[in-house]
């Protein structure tokens, strides 16, 4: 009977084709054509939230995770498929910036939002 609804929900998230998993010892994005991404959970040095002027009908928030070579390991966009365990694992982190998140999430600009760094200091 609402067949129609779901496929055209279906339509307008096509963020959660993106799959994202925190598993044991490494994170892993598979986007929509299926090329799978990891970073070993020991090489995590930063992350960062990108926002765009696209929404609401683009995907304009974006979760950007850095590997040790302080480049973008790999990027997936809220709604993403999982994206409650990574969340989970993200926020867990040590000296994780809840403020700066917050400010991403209302954000309707073209802005960065670094929201973890790795404290290497010993």
């Amino acid at each position: 009977m609402f067949g129609w609804f779901r496929k055209r929900t279906a339509r307008l998230q096509p963020e959660a084709r993106w799959i994202v998993e925190a598993a044991s010892d490494q994170l892993r994005v598979t986007d929509p054509a299926g090329t799978v991404q990891t970073l070993a959970k020991a090489e995590l040095r930063g992350v960062a939230i990108e926002t765009n002027d696209t929404g609401p009908w683009g995907a304009d928030v974006w979760w950007l995770l850095f590997g040790a070579d302080d480049h973008v390991a790999f990027a997936y966009p809220q709604g993403a498929t999982g994206e409650n365990v990574m969340l989970d694992y993200l926020s867990a982190l040590p000296g994780f910036d809840f403020a700066a998140m917050s400010a991403a999430m209302g954000s309707a600009d073209n802005a960065l939002f670094p929201v973890w760094r790795k404290n290497d200091a010993r």
